[in-house]
């Protein structure tokens, strides 16, 4: 559960800001989007490669 503690003075909106970078990292909604569904391991591991060799074929075309 995350808690933010609103400073003496602090604007709620800068509060608000604080809370949902945290949420953001920490990654709350993506966990529980990908626990709703069961995936093999071997398709989690398989789209891992996928998603690296995607990563290194954009870096090896910015270098070209």
């Amino acid at each position: 559960m995350l808690k933010i503690i609103i400073k003496e003075g602090e604007n709620i909106e800068r509060a608000l800001k604080r809370y949902k970078r945290k949420h953001r990292n920490v990654k709350v909604m993506q966990n529980l989007r990908e626990k709703q569904y069961f995936t093999k391991p071997s398709v989690e591991r398989r789209r891992e490669v996928q998603k690296a060799a995607y990563i290194q074929n954009l870096r090896d075309q910015e270098e070209i």
